[in-house]
């Protein structure tokens, strides 16, 4: 039996794309291996969002590359997508195949690999390897050209899945006992819209919501931009829609946003935050920031760690700035020393961290639903798992609570979960 390795860096959206590119595999008659052992294929899906994905892309790639000389190596991602990063991939190890993201579910046809079980237009799940939550892409592309971001590049413009086939997947991986499906895409907002009759993110929500057994909707990365009231008020409202926003800020300065090409003001993201904290009492605000964009000084600096404090959110992804080829960003001449984004990220982080524990204190001694992923290690007795508004939980127990949805009473804030007990 041949066997394969897949490994995959980057956003939900790559992470989804791997697991439809693992079940054909699978449905073929490959055998997948997760340890040490050399495998007879390597199936590495790339991330170039920042100069740190490049370089790990093209680690994995060295690192397949050693592990069995012999094996055949397929790169695909967006690595792929330009001409530098070609020769870049090139010049990292022997690669058997490069393939673009468009291309992500015929590599077994590339590979002249008999594939009679499936369709090699196959482009969906059914389960989600290694994961109690599964995503769900229901969109891909983005059409916002922000200056320092090279995903419309390597992306292209947005494409919404048929909202027929989005229902049938998720139907499926009901079936396979997920509890929670969380709507992913490269910019989920932008869902429908180039579907004919026109269609939006709430008509994905209605679809989904009317599913028996599914107990949790949580929605990916969203721009302030495609929040809508109508959204608001469907959260506020849904008894499966989790009271979770994942809303990217990048930058809290009106002159940097401007800079950045981003479609929003400084004033336009708090009254946002502020007009769903006060429909939605205890959501959770999550987000990106991006520091050290070419001529972002100290105050402009400032008024992100400020616009931070303000909203209090429950978690911060921080990302120094990187000039990515292709985009506006990089032609800029301004740049900041790594020294001044290496300490504004340190001083970030500590903010973040006290935004965060302001978050969750505020939910100690109350009674929440909490789904449980896995145990924290193999050898302990400690499992983790997730309520609605994404606070990481860990409870003691001998018992199999794997994929259950239990009501804990949250007790200990920890410095990464907060510890509860079981309901008397």
């Amino acid at each position: 039996m041949k066997t394969v390795k897949f490994y995959t860096l980057g956003c939900k959206v790559n992470q989804y794309e791997t697991q439809s590119i693992r079940e054909q595999f699978i449905k073929a008659g490959f055998k997948e291996l997760e340890d040490s052992q050399p495998a007879d294929f390597y199936i590495i899906n790339t991330c170039s969002v920042t100069l740190r994905a490049d370089s790990e892309s093209l680690s994995l790639i060295r690192r397949a590359s050693r592990e069995n000389p012999q094996a055949k190596i397929v790169v695909t991602g967006c690595l792929t997508e330009m001409d530098e990063d070609k020769s870049k991939i090139e010049k990292a190890a022997k690669v058997d195949l490069v393939v673009k993201n468009k291309d992500k579910n015929r590599i077994l046809e590339f590979l002249n690999e008999p594939n009679e079980q499936t369709s090699l237009t196959h482009n969906g799940i059914s389960y989600f390897s290694g994961h109690t939550r599964a995503f769900l892409k229901i969109q891909d592309g983005c059409d916002n050209f922000c200056s320092y971001c090279k995903v419309p590049l390597v992306r292209g413009e947005s494409k919404s899945k048929a909202l027929s086939a989005a229902i049938q997947e998720a139907e499926a991986l009901v079936e396979n006992d997920y509890k929670e499906i969380v709507l992913t895409g490269i910019c989920l907002g932008a869902f429908g819209r180039d579907l004919k009759p026109r269609l939006s993110l709430i008509d994905a929500i209605s679809a989904l919501e009317n599913i028996e057994g599914l107990l949790r909707i949580r929605l990916s990365s969203i721009e302030a931009g495609d929040i809508c009231d109508e959204l608001i008020e469907r959260i506020a409202k849904s008894k499966k829609l989790c009271p979770h926003l994942h809303i990217p800020i990048q930058s809290g300065d009106d002159e940097i946003l401007q800079k950045m090409k981003r479609r929003y003001s400084r004033k336009d993201y708090l009254g946002l935050i502020k007009k769903i904290k006060k429909q939605i009492p205890g959501l959770a605000i999550t987000t990106d920031v991006l520091v050290g964009f070419p001529g972002e000084r100290e105050e402009n600096f400032q008024a992100t760690l400020d616009l931070v404090q303000e909203i209090a959110p429950l978690k911060v992804h921080i990302f120094p700035y990187s000039p990515r080829a292709g985009t506006c960003a990089a032609q800029l001449v301004d740049k900041i020393n790594p020294l001044v984004i290496k300490k504004r990220m340190a001083r970030l982080k500590n903010i973040a961290q006290e935004c965060s524990l302001t978050y969750r204190k505020q939910f100690l001694n109350k009674d929440m639903d909490v789904l449980i992923e896995h145990k924290l290690k193999d050898d302990s007795h400690f499992w983790e798992g997730y309520t609605s508004n994404y606070i990481p939980v860990i409870i003691d127990s001998k018992k199999d609570l794997k994929n259950q949805l239990i009501s804990l009473k949250l007790k200990q804030i920890l410095k990464d979960f907060v510890r509860a007990d079981f309901l008397l």
